[in-house]
């Protein structure tokens, strides 16, 4: 017989962080792998842009991340040809250049201790929401990561790969996750590599919603605390694993070639 039909809502919440917390935990991918595989990620979930776009995590030393090597697509992203490069964008492991572009990642790693993972695209309908000037309108509940968490810079500083832009993106960003970056595209941010892919997959399919419902007619809002309780609800760590664990697999069965072996997520 069932027994928690009568439950309340937060103690059913707690309930079901509590099953998360054991049933959802690290993979125990390396960094290389988790950043390989949100290369396919990406490429699969709509970010390709040819040679656009760059996608970093912090390395184990201080002023230290790792990117992908200028002239390689997303979809050719392995965990050995990955590059690791200091805050100069000085080549420390590996083969090639990075993409001058990344300067822009030493800034905001710099002004944010929190953040271990960038990933800056210019996926398709994120950078149609750019050009419009228009910033991004959570309003859909699969979307409520996202609010209050999304930045926009509506000034556009020109090709990155000054200090400037490094200085106006880091401020632009702020506190938040997320950034729609006009006549540019958007860049998410996050504690791990898989809450920054999370975020990413789904600020492309917040823009996507968003031009499909200004097409049709008028977007109404979402009430205030009920949207800041999804995203408290929807933005923890073991969602953020769970979520990428589902991500990882299917790129993996798309592109094995990205890691190394075998792997299990």
């Amino acid at each position: 017989m069932a027994s928690t039909l009568r439950d309340p809502k937060d103690l059913l919440v707690d309930r079901a962080k509590r099953q998360m917390d054991d049933f959802f935990g690290d993979s125990g991918l390396t960094t290389r792998q988790k950043l390989a595989l949100t290369c396919r990620i990406a490429h699969d979930g709509g970010h390709d842009s040819g040679l656009a776009g760059q996608i970093s995590a912090r390395g184990q030393k201080p002023g230290t991340y790792y990117t992908q090597r200028l002239g390689l697509g997303f979809d050719e992203i392995t965990e050995d040809n990955l590059l690791l490069v200091d805050e100069d964008l000085e080549v420390l492991e590996g083969e090639g250049m990075p993409n001058p572009a990344n300067r822009f990642h030493s800034w905001i790693y710099r002004e944010r201790e929190d953040v271990n993972c960038i990933i800056h695209t210019h996926s398709l309908h994120t950078a149609a929401l750019a050009m419009l000037e228009v910033p991004l309108v959570v309003s859909q509940m699969d979307t409520t990561p996202l609010y209050d968490d999304c930045a926009f810079l509506k000034e556009w500083p020109g090709v990155p790969v000054g200090n400037e832009e490094g200085e106006i993106i880091s401020a632009a960003l702020g506190d938040k996750r997320a950034i729609i970056l006009a006549h540019h595209g958007q860049l998410a941010t996050g504690a791990t590599i898989e809450e920054a892919c999370n975020l990413a997959m789904l600020i492309e399919r917040a823009a996507r919603l968003q031009l499909l419902a200004m097409a049709a007619g008028t977007i109404q809002p979402l009430d205030p605390e009920l949207a800041r309780e999804a995203h408290d609800w929807t933005s923890t760590d073991r969602r953020s694993k769970a979520n990428f664990a589902y991500y990882a697999r299917k790129a993996l069965r798309n592109h094995p070639d990205c890691v190394n072996g075998q792997v299990a997520v």
